[in-house]
C-alpha cells in the first residue's frame, strides 16, 4: 500500500495513504487546524498541496464545503466565437468535475487503529469502513470527501431503494454498486411481456435488482453474472433478503456464464468514455467495450426464439458520442435483428435541472429497451 508523508512538530511522519478513487498519495502536505482559512486552503489544494487536519472534525466539513463553493462560483468567460457543440461540453464538463474533484481530494483525514478518527466530535464510522476496508489494526491517512462517500453509502446501505416494480421491497446498495436511483430501466423490466423462458441470464447484475424483477415475475431459473467482486456479495446479499435466492445462481464471470437462455437481460454503462475512477465503471464504457460483448455474444447463449434485452440510455447519441447509426450497425455485426422497442423518459432530478452543463442532452434523453433474436 502507498505511503503520505508529511512533516509535524518537525519531525519527519509518514503513515498508509488509502484512496477508492486511485488518487496516488499527494507530494505536498502540510498540517492544517480550525485556524484555516476558506480562501488559503482553496489556493493550497488548487495549487497540489494537500491538507492532514488536526482540528474539529465538524469544522473540516464546513471548509470543504467552503472549498467546494469556491471552485462552483460561476467565473468570468471569455467570449466565445460560437457555443461549444454537446460533445465539447460533455469533455469540458468531465475536464472541470476531475479538476474539482483533485481538488477537494486535498483535505485529508488521519485515522488510528480501528478506524478511529482521533479528532474531536468526529462520528463514529468503523461499520462504515469496515463494510469496505475490511477490519484493519494500522493507523492511515485518506481524503475527506471520500470518507463522507463512505459515510453516505453506509446509511444508502442500511436504509435501502424502495423498487417499485418489487412491490416497494428495498434494495441495499453497497459501496461502489450502482444504486438502481434511477427506477425507470428497472421498471421496463417489469412490465416488458416475457419471452416464454424459463431460464434467463442477467449480465452485470450489479445490486441484483433485475435477477429479482425476473425472479418474481415467474421466471424458474436465473443466472446473474458481474465480475466485480462488491457486486457480488451485494446481488447475494439482496437476493436472499428479498426470498428469491433459490431461483438465482450469483456467477463470477465476465458477462456470459455457460449454457444457453431463453431470456437474457443486460443494461450496460450508457456512455462510451473512461471513467476517471473505479467509482465511475457503471455509468462509463471505454469504447463502449461491455456493450459491444454483450452484443457480439448474445446469438451463442440465445436458445431457439430466445430474446436479448438490451436496456439502454441514448444519452451517448445526444452528446454526440455515438450515433443511432452506429448502434444499429452493432446490432447488425452480430446477426441481431431488433423484434420491439419499448421507451421510457428518466425522472432523475438532473434531467430538469436547466443549470446542469449537459441539460440540452440530459433534457432529451431517452431509456429503451430493444428486443433483440439471433
Amino acid at each position: 500500500m502507498d505511503q503520505i508523508a508529511w512533516y509535524e512538530d518537525g519531525q519527519a511522519q509518514h503513515a498508509r495513504w488509502r484512496s477508492e478513487s486511485g488518487a496516488p498519495p499527494p507530494r505536498r502536505v502540510v498540517v492544517a487546524a480550525d485556524d484555516m482559512r476558506a480562501d488559503d486552503a482553496y489556493h493550497l489544494a488548487c495549487e497540489g498541496t494537500a491538507l492532514l487536519w488536526r482540528g474539529d472534525f465538524q469544522n473540516a466539513r464546513q471548509l470543504l464545503n467552503a472549498m467546494a463553493r469556491r471552485i462552483d462560483r460561476p467565473r468570468r468567460r471569455r467570449p466565445r466565437k460560437a457555443e461549444p457543440s454537446q460533445v465539447q461540453a460533455f469533455h469540458l464538463h468531465r475536464l472541470a468535475s476531475a479538476q474539482r474533484a483533485r481538488a477537494l481530494a486535498m483535505l485529508l483525514m488521519p485515522f488510528d487503529p480501528g478506524h478511529v478518527i482521533p479528532l474531536r466530535r468526529a462520528p463514529d464510522v468503523q461499520a462504515a469502513c469496515i463494510e469496505v476496508y475490511g477490519p484493519d489494526d494500522r493507523p492511515y491517512v485518506t481524503p475527506l470527501r471520500e470518507l463522507l462517500g463512505l459515510i453516505g453509502a453506509h446509511e444508502w446501505r442500511v436504509k435501502g431503494v424502495p423498487i417499485p416494480a418489487l412491490d416497494g421491497d428495498r434494495i441495499h446498495p453497497h459501496y461502489g454498486v450502482f444504486s438502481p436511483v434511477r427506477g425507470e430501466y428497472v421498471d421496463l423490466v417489469a412490465e416488458v411481456p416475457l419471452p416464454s423462458a424459463k431460464v434467463a441470464f442477467d449480465i452485470g447484475t450489479g445490486t441484483g435488482v433485475l435477477a429479482a424483477v425476473l425472479a418474481r415475475r415467474g421466471i424458474e431459473r436465473i443466472v446473474a453474472t458481474d465480475h466485480d467482486p462488491r457486486a457480488l456479495a451485494c446481488a447475494r446479499e439482496n437476493l436472499k433478503r428479498l426470498d428469491v435466492a433459490g431461483q438465482v445462481e450469483v456467477v463470477h464471470t465476465d458477462l456470459f456464464p455457460e449454457g444457453r437462455a431463453g431470456l437474457i437481460v443486460c443494461n450496460p454503462p450508457w456512455v462510451p468514455a473512461k471513467p476517471s475512477s473505479p467509482m465511475e465503471h457503471a455509468i462509463y464504457d471505454p469504447r463502449s467495450r461491455m456493450l459491444r460483448g454483450f452484443l457480439d455474444g448474445l446469438a451463442d447463449h440465445l436458445e431457439p426464439d430466445g430474446e436479448g434485452w438490451l436496456i439502454l440510455s441514448d444519452l451517448a447519441e445526444h452528446l454526440g458520442l455515438r450515433t443511432r447509426d452506429d448502434l444499429c450497425a452493432m446490432f447488425s455485426s452480430a446477426g441481431l435483428q431488433v423484434t420491439g422497442k419499448h421507451d421510457t423518459k428518466p425522472t432523475h432530478r438532473r434531467a430538469y435541472d436547466p443549470d446542469d452543463p449537459l441539460h440540452t442532452a440530459r433534457a432529451a434523453e431517452t431509456t429503451s429497451l430493444w428486443r433483440l433474436q439471433h
